[in-house]
């Protein structure tokens, strides 16, 4: 059975929605971009040898629509080159790869790019905003209630106790309220970890960490963006536990402990290890094992636990064998638990800071972690790596990579 192999990872920096760096670049365009980029690194790899290029996005609508995969590949000139999107919110790039994982496993074709694009500033562009009035009546009721609630509550209040359907549209910081209160996160402890992530992130910029992770980005009017609009410098402890609540008056997630909303694009190369054989290729990295989970969508927070323990245990692992982690911080209140739950050593994850400091454009963030994760890899010499997200609706997935280069 062929193994699936990683043979290039690009990234482009990530700029903040609505007034940073990006807000001028189409997303298409924005992909394209990154695609090339991650072809242009095995230029061995001709392109009527790709199978599909497969492009994650968490809102596929106005100028993300269309489906977006197909657009980049014929903007690149690659009219032969098949494209598909795939929507799993903020786990559609790790989606991606999973899915060129399982094909080429299955024997059903050799080479896959898997890629991923989220440009909330462009949701407003156009005819369509991205964000239609279209949520179904069915869950007025599980809406009305999670606006009455309090972060004083002792634990989280399942709906179904009360014969109601969870809220699926819940806004994940009113999930991670939820999280936070059914697992006793306290604000102290979130803000100690956003601070954390700033600093770690501080950290890796100062040392040029990023300048390995980050490929520029050529605008529009020609001006080359090159570095994150993150992180923040000299962030402490003592400045963001004055900030108040976001999502509830009496809450405990503030706008320095949970992701910013961003604009990004990432891309690897997937192919069969027979192929890069062939081909002289390197390999970055194996796909070893993936997992999927789901849980109520009011405590999505957790979907990482499950996803994450199916993952390792079917690549025969455990946390103890994992050299570093990538986890994507939508809010400090869940990745904690996460943590702990799944028993994993701190110091080993997000090592150079994560999604709080740099962002989490949704359907890029998958591919984005995993090339931060290969790229962490080879600067300390690790050899097992996972990554795993929650997703909102009530997901998780995760991803178990082996360095090979």
């Amino acid at each position: 059975m062929p193994e699936a192999v990683i043979v290039a990872a690009a990234r482009t920096p990530i700029g903040r929605a609505h007034k940073g760096s990006l807000t001028s670049i189409r997303p298409d365009d924005l992909g394209a971009q990154i695609v090339r980029a991650a072809l242009d690194q095995v230029p061995a790899l001709a392109p009527d040898r790709l199978d599909d290029l497969m492009l994650g996005c968490a809102q596929p609508a106005g100028e993300q629509g269309y489906n977006l995969g197909r657009m980049v590949a014929v903007g690149l000139g690659l009219d032969g080159l098949p494209g598909t999107t795939v929507h799993r919110y903020c786990a559609s790039s790790l989606q991606t790869t999973r899915m060129a994982f399982h094909a080429i496993r299955a024997g059903e074709g050799a080479a896959f790019v898997s890629a991923g694009v989220e440009c909330v500033s462009r949701y407003g562009v156009g005819k369509s905003d991205g964000l239609p009035d279209s949520k179904n009546p069915r869950y007025a009721d599980a809406q009305q209630r999670a606006r009455g609630r309090t972060a004083d509550a002792v634990g989280w209040d399942d709906p179904r106790s009360s014969g109601l359907l969870p809220d699926p549209y819940l806004a994940m910081g009113e999930t991670a309220e939820n999280v936070a209160a059914l697992c006793g996160v306290s604000r102290r402890a979130q803000d100690e970890w956003g601070v954390r992530s700033q600093n770690r992130a501080e950290a890796a910029a100062l040392r040029g960490f990023w300048e390995r992770d980050i490929t520029p980005v050529t605008l529009p009017n020609g001006t080359v963006v090159s570095a994150d609009d993150g992180p923040r410098r000299g962030v402490t402890l003592e400045k963001v536990s004055t900030l108040a609540p976001v999502f509830r008056p009496d809450g405990t997630v503030t706008a320095a402990n949970c992701c910013p909303l961003n604009d990004g694009a990432a891309a690897l190369v997937v192919v069969s290890d027979e192929l890069a054989g062939e081909l002289g290729l390197p390999p970055l990295a194996r796909i070893v094992a993936s997992g999927v989970s789901a849980l109520s969508p009011e405590i999505m927070g957790l979907g990482p636990v499950e996803a994450a323990d199916a993952a390792l245990r079917r690549a025969g692992m455990s946390a103890r064998d994992v050299d570093l982690v990538e986890i994507n911080e939508a809010f400090a209140a869940q990745v904690l638990p996460c943590v702990d739950q799944l028993k994993l050593d701190a110091d080993k994850v997000n090592v150079n800071g994560g999604a709080i400091a740099l962002g989490h454009p949704f359907g890029s963030t998958g591919a984005r972690l995993t090339t931060t994760l290969i790229h962490g890899l080879q600067e300390s010499g690790g050899q097992i790596g996972l990554v795993t997200m929650c997703a909102a609706g009530g997901q998780g997935m995760a991803l178990v990579v082996e360095r090979l280069g």
